[in-house]
């Protein structure tokens, strides 16, 4: 009898045959190694195929010397060695776990209740306390685009030139020239009157703009600086167009009716300015109080 060459260990059942025929040709139990060692399997195995004899295996461990070989028992055709057979035990496979979804656990639903009326409770007195003022927030200032100014400047020396010398040279044809204002007092004081007709009308024309555009004014104030500067610049033109056309036609001396109109501007723009100056402090006034 040979051991089995499988590569894979054979189960116990299938060597118990073979293991008790090796046993019986030794005349002795072998030795768990030795069972080992010839069936190549393992320790559990080889416990399983000892199990099966009469007598236990000697453990090779607890023996200090070799063991003393059993003379065979003589044996006829009538005795036979009896061998009980053990039962076989078979290693249980390991359980394989498989995927089951749990039940589905039912809950209650919850139960609205009523809610319970609110107790009315009486609210304490208030105690106002005087505290510091919380200071405003003011919201940030827009950055305002940088617009130069200095173009203006040459505009207006520009027309400051135009518009001088022809009020003034309109003023000598009307009749205005040269004036002693200070008789008897300062006999060699002298002035032309002709450049009062520049500085009256061309400056409160400015002065009236300037009121029309500023913010904080009554609708009152504003629409008087409205109407009056735009009928300043009207009379302003008209005066330009009229001294020109007198130069061109080589006129010495201008129509009565260009003359009395001249004549009455500096009243006219007198009036004028003072009206608006007291529109304007009759708002501030009244805004103080």
């Amino acid at each position: 009898m040979t051991a089995p060459t499988s590569v894979y260990p054979p189960a116990v059942a299938a060597m118990v045959d073979d293991f008790t025929a090796w046993a019986a040709e030794l005349g002795t139990a072998p030795s768990r190694n030795a069972t080992m060692k010839r069936f190549r399997i393992g320790d559990e195995k080889a416990k399983a195929l000892l199990a099966t004899l009469a007598a236990p295996a000697p453990d090779e461990r607890l023996t200090t010397g070799p063991a003393p070989q059993q003379q065979p028992e003589p044996t006829g055709p009538d005795l036979e060695p009896e061998i009980t057979p053990e039962p076989i035990t078979v290693e249980p496979s390991p359980l394989t776990a498989v995927d089951v979804a749990p039940e589905p656990k039912i809950t209650a639903a919850p139960v609205e209740r009523p809610a319970a009326a609110p107790i009315p409770v009486a609210a304490p007195p208030l105690t106002v306390t005087a505290s510091a003022p919380v200071p405003a927030v003011l919201p940030a200032a827009r950055r305002k685009p940088q617009i130069r100014t200095w173009p203006i400047l040459v505009v207006g020396l520009g027309a400051f030139i135009a518009i001088w010398a022809g009020w003034v040279e309109l003023g000598r044809l009307t009749g205005f020239g040269v004036v002693h204002p200070l008789p008897g007092i300062w006999d060699s004081f002298k002035i032309d009157t002709a450049i009062t007709l520049p500085l009256g009308m061309d400056a409160y024309a400015a002065f009236a703009l300037k009121v029309w555009f500023t913010p904080g004014i009554s609708a009152r104030a504003r629409k008087f600086a409205r109407w009056s500067t735009i009928v300043s610049l009207l009379v302003g033109m008209c005066g330009q167009v009229a001294y020109h056309l007198m130069e061109a036609q080589a006129i010495t001396t201008a129509p009565w009716q260009i003359t009395t109109a001249v004549s009455c501007l500096p009243v006219i723009v007198l009036g004028l300015a003072s009206g608006l100056v007291h529109l304007v402090r009759a708002d501030d006034e009244q805004a103080e109080q």
